[in-house]
């Protein structure tokens, strides 16, 4: 797969002095003790994917992104003005309107995924990862170790609904698990109160469409198969059961066809789509900067699957049941991904869903 998507010595000198008293004995600590207890929500501890915690005293003041979807979340909660640098910035038009020009003055420390030196040099003292581990985004460097991330003083919190996807114990059916990343966020970054408004939007709408939907029995709901055109065309990737995609899929109403395949992403053969023969096709293509380059994405890939012999004949392709809806929007969590089970339910659902 190509890629979908660090202050240095003075920070790990100001941690050493805090962490030792910097002399300032009891009296220090009793300060330090009151000044945490006049910050409303503090100290928040958090997990990463594999249950190390991770405490904060404060909100973060300097935030690397490591890639468009954790930036864009910020800038929904309200903390975008703390964010320094991001990884996989984002094109034009991925972002709402209301977020373009703040995120386009977001300095940009990696095209795709930050190189390790520039993370751990950045100033930062959070950065909010989205992939489960850089070794799988491209050759482009190893990720930090945690005693590195410690020594330059920056903090490394998930988007667990999306970095550890594979590791969920159970399918993913609704948003649940993108709500508690946003509600976590929101913990972290001193914005709970902004973090539930929106939470409470995407039940709302994500509640319309269950609604709606509530007298389709489950197997009349049509079979959708997520065509990852970037992920290459010689072996298709199935995105599974344990992927957000399938939680915005099932939500919108659809049956994903590789539902039945733990995990989050999976090789395939062109047969076993074949053999699936999908109601509805998602022509998901990855941000290529502007709509005009990703409108010329969405119809090669659509092209591809009219002239495959493998798949030219397939019942979706042949009736054009094509969804244009980017990659990213499905596969990476987030506030939208409400809007996006909106999106594909009034597709798949046009005399129910409005």
């Amino acid at each position: 797969m190509r890629p979908r998507a660090w202050c240095g010595v003075l920070a790990a000198v100001a941690l050493s002095a805090t962490a030792c008293g910097g002399g300032g004995g009891e009296s220090g600590r009793t300060a330090d003790a009151a000044d945490a207890a006049a910050r409303p929500g503090f100290p928040v501890s958090v997990t990463d994917c594999m249950g190390s915690r991770t405490t904060f005293d404060a909100a973060p003041k300097r935030i690397v992104t490591a890639n468009a979807a954790g930036l864009e979340l910020l800038m929904w909660l309200g903390a975008g003005d703390k964010v320094v640098g991001t990884g996989f910035p984002p094109g034009k038009g991925v972002l709402p309107a209301e977020f373009a020009d703040k995120a386009g003055k977001v300095p940009v420390l990696g095209k795709t995924v930050i190189p390790k030196e520039k993370l751990l040099g950045s100033g930062a003292d959070l950065y909010l990862d989205a992939f489960s581990s850089m070794k799988n985004m491209g050759k482009t460097g190893d990720a930090p170790t945690a005693e590195e991330f410690r020594a330059a003083g920056i903090k490394h919190v998930y988007l667990k609904s999306t970095a550890c996807a594979a590791m969920s114990k159970a399918p993913r059916t609704d948003l649940s698990g993108v709500e508690g990343d946003i509600e976590e966020l929101g913990r972290v970054t001193g914005t709970s109160q902004r973090a539930g408004e929106l939470v409470a939007g995407m039940r709302r709408k994500t509640g319309e469409v269950r609604e709606a939907l509530k007298d389709v029995p489950e197997d009349k709901r049509p079979t959708y198969f997520l065509f990852d055109y970037d992920a290459g065309t010689k072996q298709p990737m199935a995105v599974c059961n344990r992927q957000v995609a399938n939680a915005v899929i099932t939500q919108a109403g659809g049956r994903n066809v590789f539902a039945d395949c733990d995990g989050d992403f999976k090789p395939v053969g062109w047969e076993d789509v074949v053999a699936k023969n999908p109601d509805f096709i998602q022509l998901a293509v990855r941000n290529r900067g502007s709509a005009e380059a990703n409108e010329k994405a969405f119809a090669e890939a659509e092209a591809f699957l009219r002239e495959f012999p493998a798949t030219k004949d397939l019942t979706a392709v042949q009736e054009g049941r094509f969804l244009r809806i980017g990659s990213e929007r499905t596969t990476i969590g987030g506030v939208r991904s409400a809007d996006t089970v909106q999106e594909i339910a009034r597709v798949l659902h046009p005399g129910k869903v409005k």
